[in-house]
């Protein structure tokens, strides 16, 4: 079992970093520019569905159906993507792979926690953290050679073939999980979480859509926004979307956090690749830079000790991705100017989040009673997911309607939205403190 995890999860790495890195070649040879932002964002919308669906089915059933159901729809999204004509079809299929990795992050943790002894836990958790390192480093790199050597399809056809020997692994192990039986009032509030959940990634696809060249999609965001945010406000705790202090805070922070990473990240290879004639594998090794200061900062964070110096790290951390990213806006605000400022800057925001990344998970479980950890874990996921969707559509629209008049100032656009939002979740940090 625990192989067969670490094998998932490595995949599962694997592919997001390479579609990352890929996706500019994709949109360029399907027409899709204008969809760049909705290929990555339906598949954070979706992936709602499949952890708040994962809540309920490991409940009722045990996380052996949430796994097998899980590998099945990203097996079929990736198989779509690899085939797809269109960018149409590209993002069905993205949007199918967002239904089964939000069943599979969740079943994975189930699974764990019910069949490894509570000594053990910590362990495999940090082994879990340690898949993603080398996908990290090594993914858009290897990602970029792929591409080059042979097309963008086979960023999603050998991640296919990956997943094949995956599930043979897990064939064995799942024989073990039981499912466990909930009661009556679980499974009522575990449906009106998932109507909520759908309501959610209905409106974020809505949203996403606003940025398409017929322009059809913005006629829904009079209706669409409005629905987001009360369907948000149902999922997260209490108080997240005005940062309450204590919990709701540290669940609004990691949606801060992530989303301005995040859309830094997917705009960071299409800006060297369009902007500055990069290839791909070069844009790739600037990931790789940041995804290494990431594990560094990672490895700092873990060697504080003492309570009180944690919101400290967390501030600081939170100040370094919004430099770092603050840097990368100013050098493409400043074209033609080398990217050399940028790359070190997207280095700087790769620390930052190491820092202050971990230190989140770390102050939610010290701040949740034991009964209500595993939801408000959950909600720091869909926190994640929530505020990263809802980004990236307005960081789609922005990049649209700039894009075909003045590119360079799109771009820049894109990048100052992301910095902004990290100084935003800087300054709002004190409020982690209950």
């Amino acid at each position: 079992m625990s192989i067969a995890i670490l094998a998932l999860t490595s995949m599962l790495a694997f592919e997001s970093i390479g579609v990352t890195t890929a996706m500019p070649a994709v949109a360029a040879a399907l027409g899709g520019i204008s969809l760049y932002a909705l290929a990555f964002a339906a598949t954070l919308a979706t992936s709602v569905v499949g952890m708040v669906a994962a809540d309920m089915w490991c409940d009722r059933h045990g996380s052996r159906v949430c796994l097998q159901a899980g590998m099945l729809l990203f097996g079929g999204g990736l198989l779509a993507a690899g085939l797809a004509d269109s960018m149409g079809w590209l993002v069905g299929g993205r949007a199918l792979q967002g239904l089964g990795s939000g069943m599979l992050s969740v079943a994975i943790y189930v699974a764990i926690g019910r069949l490894y002894p509570a000594a053990s836990r910590p362990r495999m958790f940090a082994l879990l953290a340690a898949a993603w390192v080398l996908p990290a480093i090594v993914g858009p790199s290897l990602a970029g050679v792929l591409v080059d050597a042979f097309s963008w399809r086979s960023i999603f056809l050998s991640a296919l073939l990956l997943l094949l020997p995956t599930a043979l692994l897990l064939r064995s192990a799942l024989q073990q999980l039981q499912p466990p039986g909930s009661s009556a009032s679980a499974v009522r509030g575990s449906r009106s979480r998932l109507w909520l959940a759908l309501a959610a990634a209905a409106a974020a696809l809505l949203v996403n859509l606003a940025s398409a060249p017929s322009g059809i999609g913005r006629a829904w965001l009079l209706l669409a926004i409005p629905a987001l945010a009360l369907a948000t406000r149902g999922l997260l705790p209490a108080g997240a979307l005005r940062a309450a202090r204590g919990i709701p805070s540290v669940v609004a922070l990691r949606g801060l956090l992530a989303s301005s990473f995040l859309a830094a990240e997917v705009f960071m290879p299409l800006w060297l690749t369009e902007r500055h004639g990069w290839s791909l594998s070069a844009a790739g090794l600037a990931l790789s830079a940041g995804a290494l200061l990431w594990s560094a900062g990672s490895w700092m964070q873990s060697r504080i000790t003492a309570p009180e110096r944690r919101l400290h790290v967390l501030r600081t951390g939170f100040v370094v991705v919004a430099v770092g990213i603050g840097m990368v806006a100013a050098t493409a605000w400043l074209e033609p100017l080398p990217p050399l400022p940028a790359l070190l800057g997207w280095s700087l925001a790769g620390l930052g989040i190491g820092m202050a990344f971990p230190g989140l998970s770390v102050l939610l479980l010290a701040l949740s009673p034991i009964d209500r950890q595993g939801s408000h874990a959950s909600s720091l996921q869909l926190s994640d997911a929530l505020c990263s969707t809802s980004l990236l559509a307005l960081c789609g629209i922005g990049f649209a309607t700039l894009h075909a008049t003045a590119p360079a100032a799109a771009f820049v656009a894109v990048f100052a939205l992301a910095a902004g939002l990290a100084a935003l979740g800087g300054a709002i940090s004190g409020r982690t403190v209950p």
